[in-house]
C-alpha cells in the first residue's frame, strides 16, 4: 500500500523560511558585534601600548630627532650613546641593586606578617576581634602623608636617617594586606581542614605553615605584585629619608637625571625604561597567579 506524503501546509513553510532568515540575520549581527568588539579591544590596546613603545624609541635616540615634527616612531641609533651617558650619570645598576634589596625585603616580610595577621583575624575569635579589624581598615583611609614630618622625627631620634630601616621597617605590615588576606583565608581555608589538622596533632603555626600558606598561594601572587610595584616605584619616602647617593634608590637617582642631563630625553627615557623592566617581569612571572588571586576567594564580603 503506497503512503502519500503529507502536504505541508504553506503557511508553515513561510514562517521556518522566515525563522531561518532571522536567525541569519542573528548570526550576522552577532558577528558584527565580535568584530567591533575586538576592533575597540585592538584599539584600546595599541592606545595603552603606545607610551611604552615611544618610551623605548626615545631610548634609542638623541633629543634632537626626538623633539622633531611628526615625532619618529621607528627605532634609533643612539643607544649604547644614552646608555653610556646613563652610565656617567648615575650609578644606574648600584641604584637598581638599592630598589630591588628594598622592595625584594619588603615584600617577603609582608607577605609573611599580612598573611599571618589575616589568618589569626579569619580563623581566631578572639574578644575584640571585629572591633579591632575595623579600627584597622579605618587607618586605610588616612592619607600616609599625614605621617610624614612625625616619622621623620622618629627616625631622626633612633638614627634610622640615611639608612633602609625607615623604608623597610614600618611597611612590614598594612592594613591593605591583612584585609586581604584575612577575606581570601576566610573562603578558601574550610575550618574543618584546620579543624582536622589540630585533631592530628599539629599547632598553630604549622597548620598555618604547610595548610593554609599552600592554599591561598593566589592571593600571596596578587599581594606580592601590588607590595613590590609599590615600594619599586616609592619615590618620595625615600627623597628625604637618603642623603647619601650610594644609597638612592632608583626613582630618586632617576630624578636626579634631569638636572644632570639637562633637556637630553633619550638618557632619561633609557633609565624610564630600565626602571619598568624588572617590575614587568615580575608581573608576567605571575600573571596566572595574580589573576587567580583577583577572581578567586578574596572577592568575598566580609
Amino acid at each position: 500500500m503506497a503512503i502519500t506524503p503529507t502536504a505541508v501546509p504553506p503557511s508553515q513553510t513561510m514562517r521556518q523560511r522566515a525563522e531561518a532568515r532571522a536567525s541569519a540575520r542573528r548570526g550576522m549581527r552577532d558577528r558584527l558585534n565580535m568584530a567591533f568588539l575586538y576592533l575597540m579591544l585592538t584599539v584600546v590596546a595599541l592606545v595603552a601600548i603606545f607610551p611604552f613603545w615611544w618610551m623605548i624609541v626615545a631610548a634609542t635616540r638623541r633629543s634632537a630627532t626626538i623633539l622633531n615634527f611628526p615625532p619618529p616612531i621607528t627605532l634609533g641609533n643612539a643607544l649604547i650613546t644614552n646608555y653610556n651617558e646613563l652610565l656617567q650619570s648615575v650609578p644606574i645598576w648600584q641604584d637598581a641593586f638599592n630598589s630591588l634589596f628594598i622592595a625584594g625585603v619588603e615584600t617577603i616580610l609582608v607577605l609573611f606578617f599580612c598573611s599571618l595577621g589575616g589568618y589569626a583575624f579569619a580563623k581566631f575569635a578572639f574578644p575584640g576581634r571585629d572591633a579591632l579589624f575595623a579600627l584597622m581598615l579605618v587607618t586605610m583611609m588616612i592619607p600616609n602623608i599625614l605621617g610624614i614630618i612625625p616619622s621623620f622625627i622618629l627616625f631622626k631620634y633612633l638614627g634610622w636617617l640615611n639608612t633602609y630601616l625607615p623604608l623597610i621597617v614600618p611597611d612590614a605590615t598594612n592594613a591593605f594586606g591583612i584585609f586581604w588576606m584575612r577575606q581570601y583565608i576566610g573562603s578558601a581555608v574550610p575550618n574543618d581542614l584546620t579543624e582536622a589538622a589540630r585533631i592530628d596533632g599539629a599547632h598553630e603555626f604549622r597548620i598555618y605553615w604547610n595548610i593554609v600558606l599552600p592554599v591561598v598561594t593566589p592571593a600571596l601572587a596578587a599581594l606580592a605584585i601590588f607590595t613590590f610595584m609599590g615600594k619599586w616605584n616609592d619615590f618620595f619616602f625615600p627623597l628625604i629619608i637618603l642623603k647619601d647617593p650610594a644609597k638612592y634608590t632608583l626613582p630618586v637617582a632617576l630624578a636626579s637625571l634631569q638636572g644632570s642631563n639637562g633637556q637630553q630625553i633619550g638618557v632619561q627615557m633609557l633609565g624610564a625604561a630600565m626602571a619598568i623592566l624588572p617590575v614587568m617581569i615580575v608581573f608576567l612571572l605571575s600573571a596566572r597567579q595574580f589573576m587567580a588571586g583577583l577572581t578567586a576567594g578574596a572577592v568575598k564580603g566580609m
